[in-house]
């Protein structure tokens, strides 16, 4: 009876059992099945749309591209640009799935064995394994690109994975899969994001062009990006290398052979570490990012869904007119002609001290616009304090010509050091178009990086003279009427000047020879306010008063506005907005900005042109007569252009005009009160025509670049006035010599 009874109860207490465990088991997989729908839903955290999968939130690098579609530079947070495919070597791909996921052409997002081994690894064995597959560390990638540190949340994440690795699977390829993968991952050093740019770091090379070696040392990067980085830790870095090539082996992807000779190679790295000051063009590119940003502000270009554009974060394709060839020859030429004019320069200096008298608070001036004495300011202390810190010596580096230089020097005495370096700048750009063919804002980005192109406004002496005699021309006046060439006075204001090209003089000669007695003359008669305004017209932005002194330049401008201007003579008066930007598209190619530069009709066509023969009068016998040598070009073909030099020597100028390219030259310390003592070196004609000399003859040296040399066209309807002033020599009694003058004495 005890016995039957016992039974009956195991009965009971079995069914209770198998109840219970039912229960449980059920309840486990729908709190399962509801745990995993929430996690669907984002109850957790959101999970990436099928938009963002596509598109990731990544940080992108935009590219700056010249005309002929060579990347001139790139605006990023991460340095990130996107590749195809087809455009991954296929030994990155075996080195990929041989080493981080071998079943990856099997599997459906997430590899249920290799999980459970890891897990039990991990558990039981207390030996990390990694169980994540290439489609869960794509997910990783997008949706978070980060690895959660705190346990529950990793937990979460890693659930966040397979969903969001089983929705690619189902909606992408295994190739689109692979490219997404190495377009997201993450190479530690140097802000190196994505294999395009690991590939250019690390080999200088292209993806699709990485050897079976390359592509190892890459992949087993991967890993662990500070521990097998080839640069800090080569040794574990080849190691690593060579067990993920034997993984390509093992899988075939490589016979024993292509393996063996593969490990035998070097590193062999070829380290180019980008910077934004890094390659062609860092003085546009850094103005272009800031026109961009004004652009967009002002027309109100935003994403699709209303946010603003990030150029560091959102991959934009940005065209610009700039030709990669002018420009490494406008940066050339600079390079050339500055190292030179630099050591002349600190010749003067050498045994006399320029910081003194009118110049002494220089160099406090200098202190405190530096970021050392910001940071020190905000640390609370006092500016005796911080006057003693400045005189510490500390490690710095500073720049020569000969390449930079680590040393050990004082603060203050490294701002004397770089305000004793001449600046320069040169801008070059088709008149008819207004297109920006080369920008060269300074010696130095890494430096000085302040821009000399269109941020700084600088005195622009006798380069300013061809508005008053435009002005005249186009108020009726011939190239060929003789106006006095003597010092006069006119209210209040005596200019000072010299006799050149006889008294009186016609305006051609007196343009010619830089006149100013004769400059100031001609303003006097067609008046400041006219002069003032053909000159706004003509696209100089700053502040142009009505004053008589203006015909001898005594106002500021950018070389920027200055170019524009000059291109409105050869452009049959017609200006131009100068055009940095052509047109911008997002990462996919959609067209979200085109530039339409502003065009006015600034002076009479005749005029322009006029003026333009007036300009030519400059270099054939003129002030820019040395282009006619050999060291300078030697040119033959019909070149115009105006020099300039400010009072004591602290601003050079040159702009020079072909048909088909205006190309403006300024050079100058960061202060005006540093500058050459004598004209013979500071003059225009000797620190800033020389290198639009060197340039314009690369240019034309280059039959790719089809410039012309013939002559500058005749404006339309042709010329209605007499410019061959031999007409008019004995009718006016002016003098017939016009030999060409030696340049030493032509310092204007």
């Amino acid at each position: 009876m005890k016995r039957e009874s016992k039974q009956k109860l195991t009965d009971i207490d079995i069914k209770r059992y198998t109840r219970n465990f039912w229960t449980i088991l059920c309840s486990i997989v729908v709190l399962g099945a509801l745990f995993l729908v929430s996690v669907r839903l984002g109850v957790f955290g959101k999970l990436p749309s099928f938009e963002e999968l596509e598109n990731p939130k990544s940080n992108l690098a935009s590219e700056i591209l010249t005309d002929d579609l060579q990347v001139l530079g790139r605006y990023y947070k991460h340095n990130r640009s996107n590749v195809k495919y087809s455009e991954l070597s296929p030994h990155l791909v075996h080195a990929l799935v041989s080493t981080e996921d071998k079943r990856f052409y099997d599997h459906s997002g997430i590899d249920y064995s290799r999980t459970v081994t890891s897990a039990i690894y991990t558990t039981l064995l207390n030996r990390k394994q990694g169980g994540s597959t290439i489609t869960q560390q794509l997910a990783l990638n997008l949706f978070s690109e980060r690895r959660e540190r705190n346990t529950f949340k990793r937990i979460m994440q890693k659930f966040q994975e397979w969903i969001t690795a089983v929705r690619l699977e189902r909606s992408y390829t295994k190739e689109e899969i692979i490219t997404m993968y190495f377009n997201t991952v993450d190479f530690g050093a140097y802000n190196t994001f994505g294999i395009k740019s690991a590939a250019r770091t690390y080999f200088d090379t292209t993806p699709d062009q990485l050897t079976p070696e390359q592509a190892a040392t890459l992949v087993g990067m991967l890993k662990g990006t500070y521990i097998y980085s080839p640069v800090r830790f080569p040794e574990n870095s080849m190691k690593r290398r060579n067990t993920v090539l034997n993984n390509m082996i093992d899988q075939n992807f490589l016979t024993r052979e292509e393996g063996q000779q593969a490990k035998e190679h070097p590193l062999d790295l070829k380290l180019r570490i980008a910077n934004y000051g890094e390659g062609m063009a860092p003085y546009f590119r850094a103005v272009l990012k800031q026109e961009l940003k004004k652009e967009f502000k002002r027309l109100s270009i935003t994403k699709p869904d209303g946010t603003p554009y990030d150029l560091d974060r959102d991959g934009l394709k940005v065209y610009t007119p700039i030709n990669y060839t002018m420009q490494r020859y406008a940066e050339e030429a600079q390079r050339e002609w500055m190292e030179k004019l630099q050591r002349d320069f600190d010749r003067q200096y050498r045994n006399s001290d320029p910081f003194k008298g009118a110049n002494a608070q220089l160099l406090i001036s200098g202190m405190r616009r530096s970021d050392r004495y910001r940071v020190l300011k905000e640390a609370g202390m006092s500016e005796e304090e911080i006057r003693k810190e400045f005189d510490k010596k500390v490690p710095m580096t500073l720049f020569t010509y000969k390449g930079n230089v680590d040393t050990v020097m004082a603060p203050m005495d490294s701002i004397r050091y770089n305000k004793l370096f001449l600046r320069n700048a040169v801008m070059s750009m088709e008149p008819k178009t207004g297109h920006i063919k080369a920008w060269v804002g300074g010696t130095s980005f890494e430096h000085f990086k302040f821009d000399h192109v269109k941020l700084a406004q600088r005195q622009v002496g006798s380069t300013a003279k061809p508005f008053t005699y435009a002005a005249a021309i186009d108020n009726g006046y011939s190239p060929c009427f003789p106006v006095p060439n003597h010092s006069r006075t006119y209210g209040n204001w005596t200019p000072r000047g010299t006799v050149q090209g006889g008294d009186p003089i016609t305006l051609k000669n007196a343009l010619k020879y830089s006149q100013n007695f004769a400059s100031a003359y001609v303003i006097n008669e067609v008046t400041p306010a006219t002069v003032a305004s053909l000159t706004k017209r003509m696209g100089i932005t700053s502040n142009v008063p009505n004053y008589p002194s203006i015909a001898l330049g005594a106002y500021e401008a950018s070389v920027y506005d200055m170019v524009g201007a000059y291109a409105a003579f050869v452009n049959h008066g017609t200006w131009i907005e100068p055009t940095m930007i052509l047109r911008v598209e997002d990462q996919n190619g959609a067209p979200i900005y085109e530039k339409t530069p502003t065009v006015v009709k600034a002076l009479n066509s005749e005029s322009a042109y006029i003026m333009v023969d007036m300009l030519k009068g400059v270099v054939d016998g003129g002030t820019g007569s040395r282009l006619r040598r050999a060291e300078f070009g030697g040119f033959k073909n019909p070149i115009g252009g105006k020099t300039g030099t400010t009072n004591d020597n602290s601003d050079a100028w040159f702009i020079g005009i072909t048909p088909e390219l205006v190309t403006g030259v300024w050079t100058g310390a960061e202060d005006r009160g540093i500058r050459f003592y004598s004209m013979a070196s500071g003059q225009g004609a000797q620190a800033a025509l020389p290198i639009f000399g060197l340039y314009m003859k690369k240019v034309y040296g280059d039959k790719n670049l089809h410039y012309t040399q013939e002559d500058f066209p005749l404006p339309p309807g042709g010329l209605t006035r007499e410019i061959d002033c031999s007409q008019y020599r004995e009718f006016y009694g002016v003098p017939s010599n016009e030999d060409v003058l030696d340049d030493d004495r032509l310092g204007f």
